[in-house]
């Protein structure tokens, strides 16, 4: 008699499996070889770089410092392990026991064998029930300077996302089933994506795919607003974008990206892109594209960022409209420059800007988040030296930088989808632009790093000097939008909000629902996340949200209320070539295709 749970089992055909270990064979031999031949690069070792083994010495040596304290997390562990075996116990026996640990929230364990099934549910609380004990642990440490203390917190949570038992064959149900269902074949297809991506990535270093990086094309798919080049430098392209209404307000519009990223995160597709919206509201749209930099502009800073950047951008417009004026938009870096070029421009007694809206930025970099575990003297040191033979930040190390900061989304997510589960990623516009990744000029670099987030110099009046003119933000004179976004880890709303006390400008704030992107591309079409207002603006951002009332939907209609305050009367519309400067090439430019 046949045994059913045999038959149940998939058994792979064994052609596709020889071809399958065949063609894993001669990428692993190919790869091997490689490595031989490749010599060592940059020579710095990352543990040493970002300062791992002091910080866990430290810690190690004051945590060995009181054994009382230490031999009472230790008893606490074992109570716990006691109360989860029990439960266990009670479970594999058909009783209901009780736990402390509820992951209903976290996304690893929502595959129903997680609850359901009594070895898979304990080989959960066990994890959630160590991991939160090695985070306490490591808390609970006293002595540690701030910093020491928030760097060793961070890579404890890295370690423990690392072990989540959903990273292992063996102890994820989904991957076991995968194992069932296939016959194995998805481990041999993660194999071949795993080394893919090894084979894809620079210098033997993995670069996990998060998407289908053949399913967009710039200009087909993806940055489709039509449009024209209309000026270009060493640092930019500027794009003047095509009008959709017979009118257009008399103000153009200005749009500062990142040079972090490229620009095209403000047009993905026409149903989330925030430039083909502002057109259709009525303005003329200009944004800046900005050079992936490579060793010859190593010595480029964050003056020329804005001498031959923004302030660039704005005497090009005025050729190609009249207007000496204009509304401009700052996204993150971008709105940092934005604001450094109103206290500019602000010192000079000019009038160039009508009203700056700045898009989850800082001016104020006291309390910078969790990108401050990156941020030290000796990180930055380290940093200077790996830049300054190349002359660059390479753009996969910003992007692993940012990547750790949501590690479960952004690293091991896509680990087990490709790898253990052997499926290829998804096609996703937002996740493509995200592995489009840019340089950074070493100078820039260098600058920003230490005297943004290192010294906090820009929101210290006369703290740094750009062109000729000391930088004041209480300068600033224009009306400002602030936008940021609840959720955002890489510009966190309340170090943004610091930014409304260092202006002397009519401010509005607006608080906007999830995180650094999604909060800000967020069109009125989706309806989601919701946005809080207060007309108050006081020093205490907890005060300012206790305050504020809360509104549906997206902050883009709030925002372009506002914005047409200053919108400067209508005129007919504008076509790129109506000017003084004549087109260059079609939108999207050449220098977004330059990959890093």
């Amino acid at each position: 008699m046949s045994d059913p749970a045999v038959e149940n089992v998939n058994v792979p055909n064994p052609i596709e499996v020889s071809q399958s270990v065949a063609r894993i064979a001669e990428q692993s031999r190919r790869l091997l070889v490689n490595s031989m031949q490749r010599q060592p690069v940059d020579g710095v070792d990352v543990g040493e770089l970002h300062g791992l083994g002091s910080a866990f010495l430290e810690m190690n040596t004051r945590l060995l410092a009181d054994p009382a304290r230490l031999w009472r997390a230790h008893a606490d562990l074992w109570r716990d392990y006691m109360g989860l075996w029990q439960n266990s116990m009670l479970g594999l026996m058909g009783a209901k026991g009780t736990s402390e640990e509820s992951p209903s929230a976290d996304r690893r364990f929502t595959h129903e064998d997680w609850n359901d099934h009594y070895l898979f549910d304990f080989i959960k609380q066990t994890y959630l029930l160590t991991s939160r004990w090695v985070l306490k642990t490591v808390g609970d440490v006293n002595g540690m300077d701030e910093r020491t203390a928030r760097k060793v917190e961070f890579y404890a949570r890295q370690f423990v996302d690392a072990i989540s038992p959903t990273n292992f064959v063996l102890t994820n149900p989904e991957v076991l089933r995968a194992v069932v269902d296939s016959g194995g074949q998805n481990l041999l297809d993660g194999l071949s994506n795993f080394l893919d991506d090894i084979e894809r990535g620079e210098n033997g270093k993995l670069d996990i795919r998060m998407t289908d990086l053949e399913a967009f094309d710039l200009g087909r798919n993806v940055a489709t607003t039509p449009g024209k080049v209309i000026y270009e430098n060493e640092l930019l392209q500027l794009i003047q974008y095509n009008p959709s209404t017979d009118t257009v307000n008399a103000r153009p519009l200005l749009i500062i990206p990142p040079w972090i990223n490229k620009f095209y995160i403000l047009d993905l597709q026409p149903k989330n892109s925030y430039i083909k919206w502002c057109v259709d509201q009525g303005h003329t749209v200009f944004v800046i594209s900005w050079v992936n930099p490579d060793e010859s502009l190593s010595g480029k800073t964050f003056e020329n960022y804005l001498t031959e950047g923004a302030l660039a951008a704005l005497d090009a417009i005025e050729q190609a409209t009249g207007e000496r004026e204009v509304n401009a938009v700052g996204y993150c870096l971008g709105g940092t420059l934005l604001a450094s070029m109103l206290a500019w421009l602000g010192a000079r007694k000019e009038s160039r800007i009508a009203s700056a809206t700045m898009m989850t930025t800082m001016i104020d970099f006291a309390q910078p988040g969790e990108l401050e575990v990156f941020i030290d003297e000796d990180q930055i040191t380290a940093l200077e030296g790996m830049m300054a033979e190349r002359g660059f930040l390479k753009g996969s190390e910003m992007a692993g930088t940012f990547n750790m900061l949501r590690a479960n989304d952004l690293i091991w997510s896509f680990f087990i989808n490709n790898y253990l589960l052997g499926k290829d990623p998804f096609p996703f516009d937002l996740l493509y632009w995200n592995s489009d990744s840019t340089r950074m000029p070493a100078a820039m670099h260098s600058f920003y790093l230490r005297k943004m987030y290192l010294e906090n110099k820009l929101c210290e009046p006369g703290g740094i000097e750009l062109a000729g003119q000391p930088i004041d933000l209480g300068k600033c004179r224009a009306p400002i939008y602030f936008i940021s976004a609840m959720e955002d880890h890489i510009a966190p709303w309340k170090s943004t909000y610091a930014g409304t006390q260092l202006v002397n400008s009519p401010v509005r704030f607006v608080l906007g629902g999830s995180g650094h992107i999604a909060g800000i591309i967020n069109p009125p079409s989706r309806n989601k996340y919701g946005y809080w207002l207060n007309d108050e603006l006081p020093a205490d951002p907890d005060e300012w949200l206790a305050g504020a009332s809360q509104h549906e939907g997206s902050w883009w209609g709030d925002w372009a209320k506002w914005v047409s305050e200053y919108a400067g009367g209508s005129v007919p519309a504008r076509e790129p070539g109506d000017g003084l400067l004549q087109p260059l090439e079609d939108a999207p430019g050449s220098y977004v295709r330059v990959l890093a």
